[in-house]
């Protein structure tokens, strides 16, 4: 997805308890995610997988692949071990890039980080069976009424977002951007449709897949996702600039501290809003079809613009 200056509004969903909705469902991601690590041998890496794995947050990525699959027919324990996956990949994320080589940050979700606490060996073995576990997961855990082929197809998603096609690229464009001010939109745009919406997009069109998703639901999906991914970036470089530490859970302002070019430092932080809206208006066009069993998608695409961590 790649932003332009056509703003375009659409109506707003219908009414839909998202708290309510939000709560029970990180209830039972909170829950499989606990039960997904035991504390075996050698358990000081254990301790240091569930440190940060379970270190609260919103369970966005694996609500959202719950919520697709549901809506396209099929059942949460169906997509809860591809759910509990791309949450481990994503914490996986984190924890490499709070490392001192990357972004160095000595706080995450309002917890020192888990360099800080275990030290950087560790973390990194830490993000990387966090990383190994997460296959092994989606492979041995996903029931046996999801076909192989999906779930083949859901391994393959997955290892594309996060390889040098996906997250790796979007990391080394980011940190070669570092300290240069004349980074283009397109740079910009390819950074974090890679870094941030790849992933996004992954738990999305994973969570259709293993309902059995049509190629036209796919590309609807892949649409949808790819544009609150970029939405969700843009909020997240507003907050760096607008939210207090103890808001973000993590070290603020470190995007102009590091000298980073962002959304809001290109077209200002009004006009940032404005964009991250018009990116959630056509996600939410992109799910019309689905009618009311879109509503939690629909209702999560305008969650990620209202936060304020």
């Amino acid at each position: 997805m790649v932003v332009t200056d056509n703003l375009q509004k659409t109506s707003e969903p219908a009414r839909f308890n998202l708290a309510a909705y939000l709560k029970e469902r990180q209830r039972l991601c909170e829950t499989a995610l606990d039960q997904s690590i035991p504390v075996v041998y050698p358990e000081k890496i254990y301790d240091a997988m569930r440190y940060s794995l379970l270190a609260g947050g919103k369970r966005v990525r694996p609500i959202l692949c719950l919520a697709t699959c549901e809506m396209i027919g099929g059942s949460i324990e169906m997509a809860m071990p591809t759910a509990c996956a791309v949450e481990m990949i994503h914490t996986m994320s984190l924890i490499h890039d709070d490392l001192p080589a990357m972004d160095n940050d000595d706080y995450r979700r309002g917890k020192l980080t888990n360099h800080k606490v275990y030290g950087e060996d560790i973390a990194i073995l830490a993000g990387d069976g966090l990383l190994a576990l997460a296959f092994e997961f989606v492979a041995s855990q996903t029931p046996e009424n999801v076909p192989t082929q999906r779930t083949l197809q859901v391994i393959a998603r997955l290892g594309k977002a996060l390889g040098a096609a996906g997250l790796v690229g979007g990391q080394v464009v980011d940190l070669e951007s570092e300290g240069k001010s004349d980074i283009s939109l397109e740079t910009l745009n390819f950074i974090h449709n890679h870094k941030t919406a790849a992933l996004l997009e992954a738990c999305v069109v994973c969570g259709g897949i293993i309902a059995g998703a049509s190629p036209e639901d796919v590309q609807k999906l892949t649409r949808y996702s790819q544009n609150i991914g970029l939405a969700f970036q843009i909020i997240d470089d507003i907050l760096d600039i607008t939210a207090t530490q103890e808001q973000l859970g993590k070290t603020a302002g470190k995007d102009l501290t590091a000298q980073k070019v962002t959304y809001p430092s290109l077209w200002g932080i009004e006009e940032s809003r404005a964009k991250a809206q018009q990116l959630v208006e056509e996600a939410c066009a992109e799910l019309e079809s689905f009618g009311e069993k879109a509503a939690p998608l629909q209702a999560i695409a305008h969650f990620i613009i209202n936060r304020n961590h």
